[in-house]
């Protein structure tokens, strides 16, 4: 299905293991072994300590009923490493408040997972391909808050 990638054999090299293609998606496993997809490994961050998934993250911003989409990035924080900041679109003509969104979040995450700051956007910065550019959201914050890569 897929031999490599287009004139990059660096990354095609480095994105097979013993002729597995190795696609950076994390699992995790429920009780009635079904598989569901945690996220990427690289845009996985540690809060205290914890491994956290900003699509986690995304997917119950998603379940909120007002929320047309959200992106989730990481930020520096001084005593937890790092904590979320949620990107939310919300339906149109709706206002949304970031304690109404840690508290829908509160019932569905970890307390950890929870994102620290929230800001309301009209719509996600996207790519030609139609991808969340994360690197534009990471260009609202205030440069305090930026990670440093």
């Amino acid at each position: 299905v897929f031999d490599g990638y287009f004139d990059d054999p660096a990354a095609t090299e480095s994105s097979f293991r013993d002729g597995w293609f190795r696609t950076g998606d994390l699992l995790r496993t429920d009780g009635d072994g079904y598989y569901h997809v945690a996220g990427r490994a690289k845009d996985m961050f540690i809060s205290g300590g914890e491994n956290v998934f900003p699509a986690e993250i995304e997917n119950a911003l998603a379940g909120h009923p007002e929320v047309v989409e959200a992106a989730v990035v990481p930020v520096p924080d001084p005593h937890w490493g790092e904590v979320g900041h949620a990107f939310v679109v919300p339906l149109p003509d709706r206002r949304l408040d970031a304690d109404g969104l840690r508290a829908f979040l509160r019932e569905r995450l970890a307390g950890y997972k929870v994102p620290r700051n929230f800001t309301i956007l009209d719509a996600l910065p996207r790519n030609s391909g139609g991808k969340v550019v994360r690197s534009e959201l990471v260009e609202l914050l205030p440069l305090g808050d930026r990670r440093v890569a």
